[in-house]
């Protein structure tokens, strides 16, 4: 029955907003807001094993909202004002003219999957996609080509990099639960990753159904203005400031993890290399390199960052409605009823672990989850079974990156980001990601007949 309401809510979701035209944000808070009186009428919405009442519902929701944007906005906001303000300066196109030159109008798919692959494997896929995409935006207005011949390689591996492998928080998180390598499970991810990613991103933008689909930019997070060459900025100030919060990130990672005995250094770096301080950072040089150095008012550049900010309300809104939604239905139970059904199964442990994430995923839209709960109910089987740790991992991993849809927010980030219809995004997004899950478990089975514990 739990699934069956899942289907139900999915199903009335797309009509919503398909059939009706119905704004994102108004149609996730409706379907959730029914999946809670469902919840409430039969005793399965639940919160610290107590059963919630009507009265619980809006706290719930807002909840749900709140942990989805509570890092997400700060991300996607900070993130959308550095865009914005090296777009209005003309640095995205100082940097889409680099790419341009050093690959040529044929190659702008190479560089994407390279150069996002490479930001991908330590940074978020929210995070390294508000940086890369004001870039495949002008790359995709300067070259004249369809918005997602670009843009998807760009997701695409950026999917791939944050899915499968370490220090992204589902991989990490089941190493520990499988007692697993986080060095091994990179070295073994990269193996799989690497292939399945570029493959999918290459062959995803050539398939008939996504060359039918060519969506505008979306009006506030990218310049109309064309720069002549001598109103750029030079290209040192313009990468170094694209690259900086990578830099910050990642550099300060990889110093934590060489384990400094000093923990007042640990602390420090830790603080700088959060996310939201990186970002903050960047903005703030961003602001300097390219205001008053560049020869524009700070008023100007707080116009930039204002049109960015309004531009990224609704998007804002959409994503944590997901929040919301996918709240809702945690606490309906759903992922207790998988785990229970599932946890008897006679199956391959590498099979059964990609099988419950990706059961998960489809029902609750959260990764995290997904990857948790198919760790919790697959983890005993390690020890009797042979089966190398680090490959578990994967196997989960990449089973969680199934089927994103409706309930997912990472699925509204993308659709409204590519102005893209409901239908649309099923079309490119699901199908890229069911496809990145089938041949990850593939990659992770062909291991596993040489690699064992």
């Amino acid at each position: 029955m739990p699934l069956v309401i899942v289907g139900i809510a999915v199903l009335l979701l797309l009509v919503l907003m398909m059939k009706f035209k119905l704004n994102g944000f108004i149609a996730l808070m409706i379907v959730a807001v029914l999946v809670a009186l469902w919840g409430v009428a039969t005793g399965n919405l639940m919160a610290d094993g107590e059963p919630l009442g009507l009265g619980d519902i809006p706290g719930l929701l807002e909840d749900g909202l709140g942990s989805q944007l509570g890092g997400t906005a700060i991300v996607i906001g900070l993130g959308a004002m550095i865009g914005r303000v090296m777009g209005d300066a003309g640095a995205a196109q100082r940097i889409a003219m680099a790419i341009l030159n050093a690959f040529g109008p044929k190659g702008v798919q190479w560089a994407m999957v390279i150069s996002s692959m490479l930001i991908g494997v330590t940074m978020f896929y929210e995070v390294a996609f508000v940086i890369v995409v004001p870039v495949a935006f002008t790359l995709a207005r300067a070259t004249k080509v369809n918005l997602l011949w670009v843009g998807l390689p760009m997701s695409i591996s950026l999917s791939t990099m944050h899915s499968f492998l370490p220090p992204h928080p589902g991989p990490t998180a089941v190493a520990g639960m499988y007692d697993a390598s986080v060095g091994l499970t990179l070295a073994y991810g990269l193996l799989i990753a690497i292939p399945a990613g570029v493959l999918v991103a290459m062959v995803w933008p050539r398939l008939p159904f996504v060359r039918k689909i060519n969506p505008s930019i979306p009006e506030g997070l990218v310049s109309d203005k064309e720069f002549t060459d001598e109103e750029l900025p030079s290209r040192w100030a313009s990468f170094a400031v694209a690259i900086f919060p990578i830099i910050l990130i990642a550099g300060s990672e990889v110093i934590v993890m060489t384990e400094p005995s000093s923990e007042a250094l640990v602390s420090t770096l830790k603080f700088i290399g959060s996310t939201p301080i990186a970002l903050l950072i960047t903005l703030l040089l961003a602001i300097i390199v390219f205001g008053p150095l560049n020869g524009r008012s700070l008023k100007d550049v707080a116009t930039s960052m204002a049109s960015a900010a309004k531009a990224m309300a609704m998007i804002l809104l959409v994503i944590g409605a997901g929040g919301a939604f996918k709240e809702v239905l945690t606490s309906a139970g759903i992922s207790d009823y998988i785990a229970d059904t599932a946890g008897g199964w006679d199956l391959n442990p590498l099979i059964l672990a990609w099988l419950i994430a990706a059961i998960l995923r489809i029902a609750l839209g959260s990764a995290t989850v997904a990857v948790s709960t198919a760790a919790g109910i697959a983890a005993p089987l390690v020890a009797v079974s042979g089966v190398s740790p680090e490959l578990m991992v994967l196997a989960t991993a990449c089973g969680s990156i199934a089927f994103s849809h409706v309930n997912d927010p990472g699925f509204w980030m993308f659709k409204e980001y590519f102005n893209l219809s409901v239908s649309d995004a099923i079309k490119v997004r699901t199908t890229y990601t069911t496809t990145l899950a089938v041949l990850g478990i593939i990659g992770v089975l062909i291991l596993s007949t040489f690699i064992t514990a």
